[in-house]
């Protein structure tokens, strides 16, 4: 049973254009996320392996907790997008997005949007310390994108931070939003690229060697 990642064409999401960090005419100087997808490994294709059902169940696992995570993100942008229309306040979308998931204590440098982040973190914890474990014990020609996916998860981590700093900021200075927006599009075009390199990469040899997920 083959398995395919989601196809991201461009990074364009409900009318967002990712490249360049332009919204509502800001231009803003960000840095970028960190995810350089040109020179990412990718291992060797098993295209005719066979597959175990319990390595089946794990590939389907991992796309629908990848699933969740698309979706919250964009429950996020929609309340972000609430605030630029003056639906609610800066304060009352922090908190919303604290109830979906962003934030993990050890990372806290003021106040922080706490539930996504935590999701984000616990699963990326989750793959460094067992999955990612199991896949290369398994199949050491995924080392190397292994290696990269771990490191990706750092990257993301700092996004998610610099996302956090810059919804503090908006609390107390409605002008901070263009910025919060033009983060928060930073890290969903990081995330979504990540999720779905290790999708592309990962389902095959999780549904092949019967990773648990």
């Amino acid at each position: 049973m083959p398995y395919h990642a989601h196809q991201l064409d461009g990074h364009q999401l409900d009318g967002h254009q990712l490249d360049g960090h332009q919204l509502d005419g800001h231009q803003l100087d960000l840095p970028p996320a960190g995810l350089d997808e040109a020179t990412r490994p990718h291992a060797p294709r098993h295209p005719v392996a066979a597959t175990t059902p319990a390595g089946r169940a794990g590939a389907e696992a991992l796309v629908y907790h990848h699933d969740n995570l698309r979706a919250e993100l964009e429950q996020i942008r929609g309340v972000i997008e609430q605030v630029a229309s003056g639906q609610t306040t800066a304060v009352a979308a922090r908190s919303l997005i604290n109830q979906m998931s962003m934030r993990q204590n050890y990372w806290s440098l003021g106040a922080f949007c706490a539930s996504y982040c935590r999701v984000v973190t616990i699963h990326h914890t989750i793959e460094d310390q067992h999955m990612f474990v199991g896949l290369r014990g398994r199949d050491a020609d995924l080392s190397p994108v292994l290696d990269r996916l771990g490191e990706e998860h750092e990257v993301i981590a700092d996004v998610m931070t610099r996302l956090d700093r810059a919804l503090v900021a908006m609390v107390t200075d409605a002008d901070q939003l263009p910025r919060v927006r033009a983060e928060f599009e930073r890290f969903a075009e990081a995330l979504l690229s990540h999720l779905a390199y290790e999708e592309d990469e990962l389902l095959e040899p999780i549904a092949r060697l019967g990773i648990v997920v």
